[in-house]
């Protein structure tokens, strides 16, 4: 069942993905809230004009993460800017995802928002850097949250480059932070396989990027194996070790579940 809050006093969802984007991360930046956008928006947000027009794509949906302590405020602020809760699944599931419709007529967009750990085909504690930068997750969180990706398709692919492309790697959160990927991926052997295997794609499929000159392409490849450097020089865990002797003959990643639209 879902419901619309009355009382709409943020108007309608604009049509514009970026806009209505800007206008809720603006309006929880107001309110006080740890509200941070992810996804393929949240990349358009972050790298601006650095976006390369060879990846240029407009996303359907958003895709948020909350702080747990404004969990209930979020979802105050989205009923108030015209989007209806999955009530159903928002009472099963609440403490860890809600999830939000646009209403509009003709308008198929979807806004879920997770709270402060991204679960897909691997978990991702995101709390502790929430506040790295205003409005979007930090450039390591948004490549880890498509690096675990199992199977990882075009659009995956192409939002992956675009942040390599737009984004230097080191420690500093305007950067990939690599130590921030090498220190989860130093505990979880499976999260680590998964991140190496999808890196592997990238580097195989920089060639077919038939918009890109030879020094975008170097420049790319370079930060490929900045991120599989610091994850390989990484001290492991006892548990990683342990997992890693098992390998691909037990299944390390899980299913993403699956939601009805």
């Amino acid at each position: 069942m879902m419901t619309v809050a009355m009382g709409n006093e943020l108007g309608k969802p604009r049509a514009d993905i970026d806009e209505e984007a800007h206008r809720i991360t603006e309006e929880a930046e107001r309110r006080g809230l740890t509200l941070r956008l992810m996804g393929g928006a949240a990349i358009r947000m972050l790298i601006g004009a650095r976006l390369h027009p060879t990846f240029e794509r407009t996303p359907a949906d958003l895709d948020f993460v909350v702080a747990k302590q404004d969990r209930r405020a979020t979802a105050d602020l989205l009923a108030e800017a015209g989007y209806v809760a999955d009530e159903q699944f928002n009472a099963l599931n609440g403490h860890r995802r809600m999830l939000f419709n646009d209403p509009e007529p003709g308008r198929d967009r979807q806004v879920d928002v997770f709270v402060e750990t991204f679960e897909m085909c691997h978990e991702l504690p995101l709390a502790e850097r929430l506040q790295a930068v205003p409005h979007t997750l930090a450039p390591a969180e948004l490549v880890m949250t498509k690096l675990q990706i199992i199977s990882l398709n075009a659009k995956d692919r192409g939002d992956l480059y675009a942040l390599l492309l737009a984004c230097d790697t080191g420690g500093d959160d305007d950067a990939i932070n690599v130590e921030r990927i090498a220190e989860l991926t130093a505990g979880d052997w499976g999260l680590q396989h998964t991140f190496e295997l999808n890196l592997e794609r990238l580097r195989a499929g920089l060639e077919e990027q038939s918009g890109l000159d030879a020094g975008e392409r170097s420049t790319i490849a370079g930060r490929i194996d900045a991120i599989a450097d610091a994850m390989e020089r990484a001290p492991k865990s006892r548990r990683w070790k342990l997992r890693a002797k098992i390998g691909e003959r037990k299944r390390w990643y899980e299913e993403p579940e699956e939601v009805d639209r």
